[in-house]
């Protein structure tokens, strides 16, 4: 029996670390694809990932994950002769796409074809002998341009080769490459939707493929840089002509209304002056939304929520479903320990940055001694919960607060998550386009700090620093590590719960919202959320999508666009690109808006 055991024991470790390579396989394989083909969305057209087992001729033998090619028929004559299709046709929006086909074995006569051929081509043929097929023979190193009849092209090729196709899909032609050097153009007018082929006519020939499994032998990103390059020289060199100037006033309005919208107040106000414009919303609505948008980013949910009722009392109750997304959010904040409520309970008495209802007194930046692990956080007050004082009681509803017993002192000890840290108070104003906040800290992008440890706060010269850092995210525990906000934060989610079956019972089944709970309550089953599957949910950068929403519904209320003229046109050119990708133009693949923006 022990024999037995040992042997299931080794067998299992076998199956478990071959499960491990191979996701670590596919991990590398899906990475290449993005950084090679970035526009490609391949829920809508998805890339070559292996050979077909479906769409294949009964000659051919497919193992290694479908990679592997073997021919199995008689091969005695070119009735012989069979191919396998890739599982999908190369996206348009590849712009560049490439393979490799390496020849383990030429057989006994290296008749082997590779190349290209669309839906429906006889699989009982070599690629390039029919219509809509293309082909580069290694027997003879001749090309097949849909006819049975070669042209001379390029070198024979034999085992131990690695064959290339590239398929240029703007200028619709395709080149080869032997062992990393490129043969030159094979094919022009290349129809689209065309699928990777490989094709075998004698006994012991086998091929295997590479989609971008490994690395290429030949440099196709250099390749792709080259027409990056000439795509972007087009777009710069698009005619303006006589209307500069009116472009350049709408431009300027647009960068305006972009600066109001999300709320940057000092920044929108030196613009409008500099450019002589008019901003159209008074600056105490700026400041409001501000405010708001200060708290939902740096995880304050709960202070968000009673902002938002108290500067706009009827805005989240004639959207409940708004209002339920930002309970949600507040729930994950709680499991994060960054929500208000939570804190409270740990021992850690949040302030809000802003005094209300007057302006914003945002954040200082924070400051750390090198000679101790301890981190110096500014925006918390040492008496008040929630820094909003609110005449409506909200007992009730999942957003109720309890005042937090009072701190003495101006820079209390607290608890974070198993260390410790001081807060002194700070006075020093800034204005809010100048930072992120997470946790009550200043960050210089929006996901910099996470459960109140810094990625990029200002480094002390000891070079201890990394190692603090690294230590502070090892203890991130649940709610902060209080047993009473947890307690506060699993009352809380059934409240939410019963909140979901009420606006189920009286607006009808809504599956976002019903995903969005059950991805926020999944949370609770790991033992270290923040490194699970659905942990991507407690990351800062989340927070954005809730703060735009919100912002735009503060903003429907003032009879103001939901989404600023600039991220519109930018909305729109992303659409565009997207359908020149499903209408076949292969120049989208380089003309990234994201690439312009930054």
């Amino acid at each position: 029996m022990s024999g037995q055991s040992s042997g299931c024991g080794f067998l299992m470790s076998v199956v478990v670390h071959g499960d491990s390579a191979l996701n670590e396989q596919e991990k590398e394989l899906n990475q290449r694809l993005r950084r090679l083909y970035p526009a490609v969305n391949e829920n809508e057209t998805p890339l070559p990932r292996s050979w077909s087992p479906k769409d294949k001729f009964s000659y051919i033998g497919l193992s290694q994950n479908n990679l592997r090619v073997h021919y199995k028929g008689h091969g005695k004559t070119p009735k012989d002769a069979a191919s396998v299709r890739a599982t999908h046709p190369i996206p348009a929006a590849c712009g560049v796409y490439y393979f490799e086909v390496k020849i383990i074995s030429k057989g006994r006569d290296g008749y082997m074809g590779i190349g290209l051929s669309a839906q429906g081509v006889n699989m009982n043929r070599l690629p390039g002998w029919d219509k809509h097929s293309y082909g580069y023979h290694g027997d003879d190193g001749h090309s097949f341009c849909s006819s049975g009849t070669g042209q001379p092209y390029g070198p024979t090729f034999t085992t131990g080769d690695v064959i290339g196709c590239c398929v240029n899909l703007i200028n619709n032609t395709c080149f080869y490459t032997k062992n990393g050097h490129s043969l030159g153009i094979a094919f022009t007018d290349l129809p689209p939707n065309l699928y990777p082929t490989v094709g075998l006519q004698t006994p012991g020939e086998v091929v295997d493929a590479n989609f971008g499994q490994h690395p290429f032998v030949f440099d196709i990103e250099d390749y792709m840089r080259e027409w990056r390059t000439k795509i972007q020289a087009q777009i710069d060199r698009f005619p303006i002509g006589e209307r500069e100037g009116e472009w350049q006033s709408m431009i300027q309005k647009m960068v305006a209304s972009y600066l109001v919208h999300h709320s940057y107040c000092a920044t929108a106000e030196a613009f409008a002056k500099s450019t002589n414009q008019t901003v159209h919303e008074e600056l105490a609505s700026i400041k409001n939304r501000q405010k708001i948008q200060k708290l939902v980013l740096s995880g304050r949910m709960g202070e968000a929520i009673e902002t938002t009722q108290q500067l706009y009392p009827s805005l989240l109750e004639r959207n409940p479903d708004l209002l339920f997304m930002l309970k949600v959010r507040q729930f994950i904040e709680m499991v994060n320990g960054t929500d208000s409520e939570v804190r409270c309970l740990g021992g850690r008495s949040p302030k809000s940055q802003d005094s209300y209802p007057g302006s914003p007194r945002p954040f200082s930046s924070p400051s750390h001694k090198s000679s101790s692990s301890q981190s110096y956080l500014t925006g918390f007050d040492s008496n008040c919960c929630n820094g909003v004082t609110s005449s409506k009681s909200h007992s009730s509803s999942p957003h109720s607060h309890k005042p937090c017993p009072p701190v003495s002192g101006s820079a209390p000890d607290i608890s974070l998550n198993g260390s410790r840290s001081q807060l002194p108070i700070t006075s020093n104003d800034i204005d809010m386009e100048v930072d992120h906040f997470t946790n009550g800290v200043t960050e210089s992008s929006s996901n910099g700090f996470l459960n109140g440890t810094s990625k990029h706060a200002t480094e002390p010269d000891d070079c201890d620093t990394d190692m603090e850092v690294e230590s502070a995210q090892s203890k991130r525990q649940l709610c902060g590590g209080s047993q009473a906000a947890i307690e506060r934060m699993i009352h809380f989610g059934r409240e939410l719960q019963s909140m979901s079956e009420h606006l189920r019972r009286e607006c009808g089944k809504n599956s976002a919202n019903k995903k969005m709970l059950k991805d926020a309550f999944s949370l609770l089953a790991y033992s270290d959320p923040w490194n699970s599957p659905v942990g991507y949910q407690l990351d800062a950068i989340q927070r954005e999508p809730v703060c735009s929403t919100l912002n735009s519904a503060i903003l429907e209320t003032h009879n103001l666009p939901k989404q600023p003229p600039l991220a519109q046109a930018v909305g729109q050119a992303a659409q565009c690109l997207a359908f020149m990708a499903r209408t076949g133009s292969g120049s989208c693949a380089f003309a990234s808006v994201d690439d312009y923006l930054h």
